[in-house]
């Protein structure tokens, strides 16, 4: 007969056999993980899989060894700048023309910018005359009159000079311009001299810089003026909407557009801005470019820049 003291002491060690259960309920392996991010964790004391939502988990492969070291494989980037660089290669841009372009998915939040060159904005920057306008209203506690609703209409939806020389003059030309562009984050854009603000120049990364303005909630702009301006480039007249549009799902865009003729060289100037929908994802884009012999030929550059911008997210 055990005395008292042995047998607290064999109740107090565990079993070899629990202890050799616990140590196979505590090893597990990652069997992989799925386009989608989700990982796959086995366990090996028991069947199944058990599927844990981790999009930025970096893959880890363990070794059948208990005891091994996990290795542990971070998922792979791509160099969205790379690849939009490769798509352009393939752009054919006519002998002494420009272009550059740039592409943000804000869901995500990855970008791309091809070329850093200044360009004329032509009649895009009525759409940043209509942003420091509204940026003055805001500041000033007031709504838009009448009038000035009714040029900004015709601005956007008709691209009418007239009315954008009325709000140009309206916002303070290219100082208030300027103004607007510094709080909205723009940093190489600068007015027009006197009236002309179609010689305002611009870079397509400013113009994303824009884009996120108009159409993002971080914005100095309050939502009902992000509504406004949203909704003026959504009905622009049909004759138009090329431009951006090229890489879009249908009908499924918000752009302005502008093309200038130079008279100095009677080459054209011909952008593109706005926002795309396209595999089921919104996409902002810019396009600039000059020095095309035709408005016709600009607008096939531009569209073909812009199909290259947003295709730079096809693999995803």
């Amino acid at each position: 007969m055990q005395s008292s003291r042995a047998r607290r002491g064999r109740r107090a060690r565990p079993s070899r056999r629990r202890a050799f259960l616990c140590a196979a309920l505590a090893v597990a392996a990652v069997g992989g993980v799925t386009a989608a991010g989700t990982v796959y964790v086995k366990g090996r004391a028991r069947a199944g899989a058990v599927a844990v939502s981790s999009a930025a988990t970096p893959s880890v492969t363990a070794s059948a060894g208990a005891g091994e070291e996990a290795s542990v494989r971070e998922p792979a980037t791509v160099d969205r700048e790379a690849v939009l660089s490769a798509a352009m290669a393939e752009v054919e841009v006519p002998s002494g023309a420009r272009v550059s372009a740039a592409v943000l998915a804000p869901e995500s939040g990855e970008s791309a910018v091809y070329g850093d060159a200044s360009f004329d904005t032509a009649s895009i920057v009525k759409v940043g005359i209509l942003a420091a306008l509204l940026l003055q209203a805001q500041d000033a506690g007031r709504r838009l009159t009448a009038q000035e609703r009714a040029y900004a209409t015709k601005m956007i939806e008709n691209s009418d000079n007239a009315s954008a020389t009325a709000l140009w003059h309206t916002i303070g030309r290219a100082a208030g311009l300027d103004a607007a562009n510094e709080r909205f984050g723009l940093t190489a854009t600068s007015g027009g001299d006197g009236g002309l603000w179609g010689l305002t120049r611009t870079t397509a990364a400013d113009q994303l810089v824009l884009l996120q303005q108009v159409f993002g909630e971080n914005s100095q702009l309050s939502e009902a003026s992000r509504t406004y301006l949203q909704g003026l480039m959504e009905s622009v007249e049909p004759d138009q909407r090329w431009g951006v549009s090229a890489a879009a799902e249908g009908d499924s865009c918000a752009l302005k557009n502008g093309w200038l003729p130079r008279s100095t060289t009677g080459l054209w100037d011909v952008n593109s801005i706005g926002r795309v929908t396209a595999g089921g994802t919104d996409y902002l884009v810019a396009v600039l470019s000059d020095g095309t012999a035709s408005q016709a030929r600009g607008i096939s550059l531009v569209e073909a820049a812009a199909k290259a911008a947003v295709g730079v997210f096809g693999d995803t």
